[in-house]
């Protein structure tokens, strides 16, 4: 089989954002996970996700524990790894993922099947039930960070594992008669076989992907069957209803999202994928249909989607209250993937926007600044008495935690920060768009041609971007970059002349077609202002509020700036506000302040409803990014904050 090394990131992050972030998944995050997999962080859920592996192998004794997906957490982060040794080579951390590899294929059986729940728990019963049990969802994981480590070190043995596995699981499942007419109930292989293609070129893997996809919702329903097989009675426990999986009718036909928000947007990944590998215009559309549903009905502005506790899912249309909202890590980080295929299939800022606004605030929120604690959960107003107290709202914690039973987050933000340089550039032939402003350099092929590129800025503290454009020798090709919808303003220049770029902008971008030449400069200057932003009224929850924004960073109140009961304070509209750089204060932020007014509780006494008699004090409020929050004292916070008119 041919195998190509293409798809290896080159970029060398040197901005002290996402730089910063980067150490800390190496020297920290990593080696921290490293010893949850096996079982060395005490006072936290035990992970035993490299124990089952052993099992598997023989090489111990005892019995399979944990989730049946817990496999994925060993595949995440071996993804992660794969990663930081694009940013930073590490021999000690090499040689422990080729030992975990080699752990891999010895427990790998000989047609190939690699899943330690069923191997060891249930190896009758593998294929019997794809709604509930994650192997397909496993098996892609697998892929995914087997495809990032050889792109990383060029090692072909867990690539070789995953080659037969996929080669098993296609000798099951397709169309032919004798084959199942099955697809996972937890959607990710389908994404994982693309990139598998990609490197392998072997059309049976985007075959296998496109099957799952076009095979989907379709009547009788394969799930229906499979239980009926089971001999299960007891209706399916989401409403009797496969929406919960996006399988309640085939993929083209849906034109909302429904059901948990993680599977639905690895599935939408997927699907721009193949359109955009296939020309195929129906899945292109149902795509489109989904993102604007998605991003103009049901999400949160931090990126944030799967409003629903229940099933972790999506609602319905504008519905996003902020203290019961779910708003999981892992969907987030979901949704970064979808926008940038969506990327692929059109340049458009709005995909680049919410891909943006995901990475800055609902992704990173997920980790703590020391990346030793971490959300599952990401709600927009936190209660710490509420959360202890009401039931509804137990799942909002009110501080990140060190590790959990499912454990699917950290691993997941860990593999999505370590491969951030892959979400700057998208090139097509002789253009190159520019999606992401951050320090970096890097080299890009265009027709044969060395293009040298360094980017600097202090974005997303400063709008203005430097990009030096060094090719080996004189070329003609188009430079295209992102104008953010939140810029009030830009201005561009190349080699210091002012470029009128509003009859070069479409989509969003300014296409810069000209001959460039050894150390060519672009300067971009991005007006970044402090913006109150209010949510269409019938996002019940936000009615008469205010959220704070400011470039690609939403901010928020905390109660250890402002005190308790935030929900007393009122922001006048013709209330001031500056923005100012604060170096010490969660390792370098732009704070926003001004003047607010509070209700005053005093008075009160003992009573708990009175005649409107309205007393306010003025107080000073500080507001600090969302990402950044519950990096010091626990308590409140919220995003959105009452207005005054």
């Amino acid at each position: 089989m041919k195998i190509e090394q293409k798809g290896k990131s080159n970029v060398k992050i040197t901005d002290s954002f996402w730089k910063k972030r980067l150490e800390v998944i190496r020297d920290h995050v990593i080696p921290y996970q490293w010893e949850a997999l096996n079982d060395r962080i005490p006072d936290t859920a035990p992970s035993h996700a490299i124990e089952n592996f052993r099992l598997v192998a023989g090489e111990v004794e005892g019995e399979f524990f944990g989730m049946v997906f817990q496999d994925s957490d060993v595949a995440k982060w071996i993804e992660a790894v794969a990663f930081s040794l694009e940013n930073e080579p590490n021999e000690e951390l090499e040689q422990i993922v080729d030992e975990v590899v080699a752990l891999l294929g010895r427990a790998q059986d000989e047609n190939g099947y690699l899943n330690t729940y069923y191997q060891v728990k249930e190896p009758k019963n593998r294929w019997t039930n794809l709604r509930d049990n994650h192997e397909l969802y496993c098996a892609g994981h697998l892929i995914e960070a087997a495809v990032a480590y050889y792109q990383a070190t060029g090692k072909r043995e867990f690539l070789d594992i995953v080659c037969q596995y996929a080669d098993h699981i296609a000798s099951v499942f397709g169309p032919e008669e004798h084959k199942l007419k099955g697809y996972p109930g937890h959607q990710e292989i389908e994404l994982a076989l693309v990139k598998l293609y990609d490197v392998t070129a072997n059309e049976n893997y985007l075959n296998l992907s496109k099957y799952f996809i076009d095979e989907r919702g379709k009547q009788p329903h394969y799930f229906d069957l499979e239980k009926n097989e089971r001999n299960e009675t007891k209706p399916f426990w989401f409403n009797d209803d496969y929406a919960y999986h996006q399988a309640h009718k085939p993929v083209r036909e849906q034109k909302e999202a429904v059901g948990h928000a993680v599977r639905a947007v690895y599935m939408y990944t997927a699907m721009a994928d193949l359109a955009s590998k296939t020309n195929d215009e129906s899945l292109k559309k149902a795509c489109e249909a989904l993102w604007d549903n998605v991003t103009q009905k049901q999400m949160y502005i931090t990126a944030g989607i799967g409003s629903m506790v229940f099933g972790e899912a999506f609602s319905f249309d504008y519905d996003l209250p902020n203290d019961l909202s779910y708003t999981e890590t892992c969907a987030s980080i979901g949704l970064v993937f979808w926008a940038n295929r969506m990327l692929n299939l059109e340049i458009n800022r709005k995909y680049a926007d919410v891909l943006e606004t995901a990475l800055y605030n609902g992704t990173i929120s997920g980790m703590e600044l020391d990346g030793k604690k971490f959300f599952y959960v990401n709600p927009l107003e936190v209660q710490p008495d509420a959360s202890e107290k009401r039931n509804d709202k137990r799942h909002i914690k009110p501080v990140r935690q060190k590790w959990f039973g499912c454990a699917c987050c950290p691993p997941n933000i860990a593999r999505l920060v370590a491969s951030i340089g892959h979400y700057i550039y998208t090139q097509k032939e002789n253009e190159l768009f520019v999606h992401l402003y951050m320090g970096h350099e890097t080299q890009i092929d265009i027709a044969g041609n060395q293009i040298g590129i360094v980017q600097k800025t202090n974005y997303p503290w400063d709008g203005n971007i430097s990009i030096n454009v060094s090719p080996k020798s004189d070329q003609q090709f188009t430079i295209s970059l992102r104008i953010p919808g939140w810029s009030k303003g830009a201005v561009v220049k190349v080699n210091g002349e002012i470029v009128d770029h509003e009859p070069l902008m479409k989509n969003g971008y300014v296409y810069i077609n000209r001959i460039w030449s050894e150390n060519d400069q672009v300067e971009l200057a991005l007006q970044m202002v402090i913006e109150r932003i209010q949510a269409n009224p019938l996002v019940r929850n936000n009615n008469g509020k205010v959220a704070l924004q400011r470039g690609p960073i939403v901010y928020c109140l905390e109660e250890v700036d402002n005190g308790k009961n935030l929900p007393s304070i009122f922001l006048p509209r013709d209330a001031e506000l500056k923005a100012k750089f604060e170096e010490d204060l969660l390792e370098g932020i732009v704070i926003i302040s001004g003047q607010a007014e509070r209700i005053e509780e005093a008075g009160w006494e003992d009573k708990l409803y009175r005649p409107v008699d309205d007393h306010t004090r003025k107080v000073e409020i500080k507001a600090v990014p969302y990402y950044a929050w519950c990096n010091r004292q626990p308590g409140e916070m919220i995003v959105w904050v009452n207005e005054k008119r």
